[in-house]
């Protein structure tokens, strides 16, 4: 223990001896070490600066940044802040800069609040860029100051401008705020901003990094006076802003926000003057369109109510229980809804044959296999007949390679029929404005005032797609689309009878009625034979009515009561087929003739 106590006591004796050895030859080895670094520090710095030189002339040298940026914003009268920045920028051979301020912020789904920037200009006070420019777009404007040349080093750039709507009044304050340094490219290494109010200033804020960052400043207070707020901000990357806040007593400026209201779908469609005058005229048009189709469709019905009797033409031939004199049952058709329908066409067929221009034999599905019906051509001048009439005529008897045919299967039709379908039809359309019926073609003036709908709507869609994207009226766009789709609509109901036209239909009304009750005049005086005559004449307009059902009953049991009398001369049905069997095999008939006339080939 005691050569350790001794040790102990011994050792700082040795450690100072030590230290005063080591201490000299550690100082002369730092000399020497150092001496060939100063020689070499010269070498090292020409090398530097020589790739500088080179990096500048291949166009490789460095971004410049912002030294410092020393902002003074001074409130006055009517809310204008009058903003003086001083920016020292360090150039590496741009011709100027650019930074970028929020001036619009989407406070709700149609509304903005905007920050404007006016009379920009900018100074140099060491030769540096002093043309400023500013474009905005979307929410940010960009001011871009520019020189006319290349430069390098450090230069002084003083960039002022008024500032509107950045104020805006909270209770008994107003409360200026602005995000007046930042929106760079380059990084800001010290930012300083005041606020000169010229009135006392009940409280500062500071916030950095981006638009609407909780971050606070490196410094911020109030001067002793209380009449200026400082700012401070010690470095910066590029986007970030130092966003400066002050609270004013209300009233000191008078300064209000700047809203303006945003053009968004909302808002393109909203209801203003010009789109609520557009409304009320499309009532009016409307309203109009009914008035007009009550006059040109009225004076049908006026005619039909007060004037069947009377007429302002001759009268129509004809009871109650006849159908119009000479009125053909394609005709009644094409004058009841003013179309010429395929059921017109099937009833014009049963027609040509009640009146012996054609045979209907309707085949045994027993034997055959399946219900078909054979159209035979009988003899028989054709000089009585319409001119649609003897189109169709012809249409039946003529084979697809011209040549004339004696018979044809209403199952062959199927498919080859369809244009000629609609050569019989438009020749109805002449027949009824040939007999005066009504003054142009039905069918053609359905399609003039659809087409002239489909064009205000195709317009309409048009307009409202432009408007949509440039104003706040696209809602008058869509008044026209609705107005030109009710012109397409209602053109189905433009074509108007004339007044003989309207006397016909008066009486084609009362005949229908009278094969609608299926009950013969006279029943009991009238033979067998007579009534089948009398239904085979009246059969084809039961078909345009949909009534045959119902005027078949007036031949059910004609069979019974005569003999020889279970075919009618026009129709001739399979073995044991009876006039009982007539009714379901005219529906089935006129279905399938129907179904087969209008059917297209397929490709």
């Amino acid at each position: 223990m005691s050569a350790l106590a001794a040790f102990f006591r011994v050792r700082p004796v040795v450690l100072t001896l030590s230290a005063a050895v080591l201490l000299p030859l550690a100082a002369s080895a730092t000399a020497a070490a150092a001496e060939p670094a100063a020689r070499t520090a010269p070498a090292q710095g020409q090398a530097a600066q020589g790739q500088a030189g080179q990096a500048a002339r291949t166009g490789q040298a460095a971004q410049g940044r912002v030294l410092k940026e020393d902002a003074v914003l001074t409130t006055g009268q009517g809310g204008v802040v009058k903003v003086r920045e001083t920016i020292v920028y360090r150039f590496a051979g741009e011709k100027g800069f650019e930074r970028t301020f929020p001036t619009r912020v989407h406070e709700s789904l149609t509304e903005d609040r905007v920050y404007r920037l006016s009379n920009l200009r900018a100074s140099s006070p060491d030769g540096g860029p002093a043309q400023v420019a500013s474009s905005s777009e979307d929410t940010r404007t960009t001011v871009e100051v520019t020189g006319g040349q290349e430069l390098t080093g450090d230069h002084t750039v003083v960039l002022e401008y008024d500032l509107r709507g950045a104020i805006t009044r909270m209770g008994q304050i107003e409360e200026m705020r602005w995000p007046v340094i930042g929106g760079w490219k380059v990084p800001v290494d010290e930012a300083r901003a005041t606020v000169d109010a010229g009135a006392a200033i009940s409280s500062v804020n500071c916030f950095t990094g981006p638009i609407g960052s909780t971050i606070g400043c490196t410094q911020y207070y109030m001067n002793h006076t209380h009449t200026q707020g400082v700012y401070a901000q010690q470095g910066m990357l590029p986007g970030e802003y130092v966003t400066v806040v002050a609270g004013l007593p209300a009233g000191t400026t008078g300064g209000q926000p700047i809203y303006e209201r945003r053009h968004t779908l909302a808002t393109a469609f909203a209801v203003n003057t010009v789109t609520g005058s557009a409304l009320v005229a499309l009532l009016i048009l409307l309203v109009g369109g009914v008035a007009a189709l009550y006059l040109l469709r009225g004076r049908d019905a006026r005619v039909v109510v007060k004037k069947a009797a009377e007429g302002d033409h001759a009268p129509v031939a004809g009871s109650e229980f006849e159908p119009p004199d000479g009125v053909r049952p394609g005709q009644i058709g094409t004058l009841i809804d003013e179309q010429a329908d395929v059921i017109d066409v099937t009833a014009t067929i049963v027609d040509l044959a009640v009146r012996g221009y054609l045979l209907i034999e309707e085949e045994d599905r027993a034997v055959t296999g399946r219900l078909d019906w054979t159209l035979r051509k009988l003899e028989r001048p054709v000089a009585d007949l319409l001119p649609y009439e003897r189109i169709l005529l012809d249409a039946l008897l003529t084979a697809p390679d011209g040549s004339a045919r004696e018979a044809v299967k209403l199952s062959e039709l199927g498919g080859t029929f369809a244009t000629k379908l609609a050569q019989v039809r438009s020749a109805m359309y002449d027949d009824v404005v040939k007999q005066g019926w009504f003054a142009r073609r039905p069918d053609t003036v359905r399609s003039r005032w659809t087409l002239a709908g489909i064009v205000l709507t195709v317009l309409g869609i048009g307009g409202t797609i432009a408007l949509a994207l440039t104003t706040e009226w696209a809602l008058a766009g869509l008044a026209v689309i609705i107005a030109g789709a009710a012109l397409a609509y209602g053109g189905q109901y433009m074509p108007a009878k004339t007044a003989r036209g309207s006397t016909v239909l008066a009486h084609t009304i009362g005949f229908r009625a009278f094969l609608e009750r299926g009950v013969l005049p006279d029943e009991d005086e009238t033979a067998s034979r007579q009534r089948i005559a009398l239904f085979s004449r009246f059969l084809p307009y039961a078909v345009v009515f949909d009534a045959v059902g119902k005027w078949a009953e007036t031949v059910k049991d004609a069979g019974e009561r005569a003999e020889g009398a279970d075919n009618l001369y026009w129709y001739e049905g399979p073995a044991e087929w009876d006039l009982s069997k007539f009714a379901e095999s005219m529906r089935t008939f006129t279905l399938a003739t129907s179904g087969s006339i209008s059917q297209s080939r397929g490709m």
